[in-house]
């Protein structure tokens, strides 16, 4: 567990939808940024913190904890992308595009879990 958590593909990808998060929510409702605004951001942004931050731990059984959060964050992000989609706050094709990152995130990230926790 040497290597820095930047060097992480999963933490990379991780970094890249909190982009697109954002960059998404930028035109939902004003009455939501309390609300799903804030709630889609702040599950984008727990994804790469606790991938980070379970690197960083001292033992692979914390590191897959940390990821385990992760993932549930993941999974919290993409119900909350279809919920933004059913209010007419994302259109189709956005949904898609970042249900696509996610999904490729999911992939990336679960190979790691797997990694990790064989190694535990």
């Amino acid at each position: 567990m040497s290597q820095s958590y930047r060097n992480l593909i999963a933490w990379q990808k991780a970094m890249r939808l909190v982009t697109e998060i954002y960059e998404a929510t930028r035109t939902f409702p004003r009455d939501e940024l309390y609300g799903l605004t804030s709630q889609l951001r702040r599950a984008a942004v727990s994804v790469p913190s606790n991938i980070a931050e379970g690197q960083a731990r001292f033992s692979r059984r914390e590191f897959h904890h940390f990821l385990s959060i992760a993932r549930g964050s993941l999974v919290e992000i993409e119900t909350q992308i279809q919920i933004a989609e059913n209010l007419c706050y994302l259109r189709a094709a956005a949904r898609s595009r970042l249900l696509a990152e996610a999904a490729e995130l999911g992939r990336v990230l679960n190979g790691l879990i797997a990694s990790v926790k064989q190694s535990a």
